[in-house]
């Protein structure tokens, strides 16, 4: 399930994964457990996030960057 859609914007699947963000920088697995979405689609939908601009990742966590904490208010 992408996270990106077609324009550009993220779809819910990408929007639970900005809003799980919200309150810092977190790894992929925290993510997931926040979610309730299986690891490997938090994942590939990070990936994708951050290929879109929504997020950055320092080492082995990501947090939104100011178009992801826009895309969310």
């Amino acid at each position: 399930m992408p996270c990106i859609s077609a324009d550009g914007k993220p779809t819910p699947t990408g929007m639970a994964t900005l809003k799980a963000l919200q309150d810092g920088a977190l790894s992929p697995e925290e993510v997931a457990g926040k979610t309730g979405q299986p690891l490997f689609r938090v994942r590939s939908g990070l990936r994708e996030l951050k290929n879109a601009g929504f997020v950055e990742q320092t080492e082995n966590k990501y947090m939104l960057s100011k178009t992801g904490t826009a895309a969310i208010q």
